[in-house]
């Protein structure tokens, strides 16, 4: 019998297909509640404080240091009009947004903080300068000692940063769109300049602990596949993901992933090629279908894919999904999850019985 190994090593090694103790269990988005979905588990459960992750017994994820490699210093949250169903704020992205005062739809974004190039140019002086003092504010006595004791690996790069992602959150949808077309430069130069931000960020971290794991968000496509063609894809984000894939190959990185929802057939090979091995969450409801991409792309590690929508259903609908996760066992380079955070309509004993079946299968409980 193998020895037990360090969560992070497990990790990496299941990622990588190579040999492992057990399969690491609870990780990733896929595991995670809404908001509404926690308040509802707690009622349930009459335990206000009651944790999931502890209470079920998830496996520790990656460690992330506190670095802030977005928008700094962030913007100044704003109410900027109000009434008795909705509010009108800038966030700290300094993007203006009605909300809905209880919280039961997605924000409409009414403005960007970049709409022209000049927009830019202040914007990349004033708050994504790189020599920014503060940008990171991790203590690494601190941070080093946490990760000897809990065997975690490190990881940079999450939520809400990536080559495509945080250009979009900087200039909205269609706004993005349009400018692919009309000012190729800006969107080349504005993805440039976070990439260079982003490397001179990671490589102070890497002097400081061994990075483990590369994260890139980009959450790119819906239902019917990416926002932007394969073709553009390569064209503006190919030299910077290159770039990324030669500082995670320099400093020993062993793994770069991409989280992207909606069906992402088409962005698989391309990233790929661009130097990921690792993706999540593959939406069910998009038409991901994790064994094709699996016999498609044998060496592409996969964190998700299982149907969320099946916890709200019962037990028989789960025990399907199980399944699933065990035939992807088999072939290596997975680690089962959900297709995304676990919406509220899911009771918690549905919840509590795929967490107890999903650790029999990655071999953390008995059966």
């Amino acid at each position: 019998m193998m020895n037990a190994m360090e969560p992070g090593e497990r990790l990496i090694r299941c990622l990588l297909g190579q040999s492992v103790d057990r399969i690491p269990f609870g990780i990733g988005l896929g595991w995670g509640p809404w908001g509404e979905t926690l308040e509802r588990w707690r009622a349930e459960t009459i335990r206000p404080d009651l944790d999931p992750a502890a209470e079920l017994g998830f496996d520790r994820s990656f460690a992330v240091p506190e670095v802030h490699p977005g928008l700094f210093p962030p913007f100044t949250p704003e109410i900027l009009d109000q009434d008795d169903r909705f509010v009108v704020h800038r966030d700290a992205m300094g993007i203006v947004r009605r909300d809905r005062r209880d919280g039961h739809s997605m924000p409409e974004f009414l403005r960007h903080p970049v709409g022209t190039a000049d927009d830019w140019a202040i914007l990349k002086e004033e708050r994504l300068a790189i020599e920014t003092p503060g940008r990171i504010p991790q203590n690494w006595e601190a941070f080093r000692a946490r990760i000897r004791s809990t065997g975690e690996a490190v990881q940079v790069g999450w939520f809400p940063y990536g080559v495509f992602g945080t250009v979009r959150d900087l200039m909205g949808v269609e706004a993005l769109m349009v400018a692919l077309y009309d000012e190729p430069d800006l969107i080349s130069e504005i993805m440039e300049h976070l990439t260079t931000l982003w490397i001179a960020l990671w490589d102070r971290v890497a002097d400081e602990a061994p990075v483990g794991h590369l994260h890139i968000w980009e959450d790119m496509s819906g239902r019917d596949g990416p926002l932007i063609s394969p073709i553009m894809i390569r064209r503006f984000m190919g030299p910077c993901y290159e770039r990324l894939a030669a500082w995670a190959a320099a400093r020993g990185v062993r793994i770069v992933s991409v989280d992207t929802d909606g069906d992402c057939a088409l962005l698989v090979p391309i990233f790929m090629d661009l130097g990921v091995n690792m993706m999540f969450p593959f939406e069910v409801q998009a038409g991901n279908d994790i064994e094709g991409y699996r016999a498609r792309y044998p060496t592409m590690g996969i964190i998700g894919g299982l149907d969320k929508r099946a916890l709200a259903l019962g037990q028989k609908e789960i025990d399907v999904e199980v399944a699933r996760a065990e035939r992807m066992i088999r072939h290596g380079r997975y680690i089962p999850a959900f297709d995304h955070l676990i919406p509220p309509d899911v009771p918690w004993a549905n919840f509590a019985y795929a967490a107890e079946r999903m650790a029999q299968v990655c071999g953390v409980r008995s059966a």
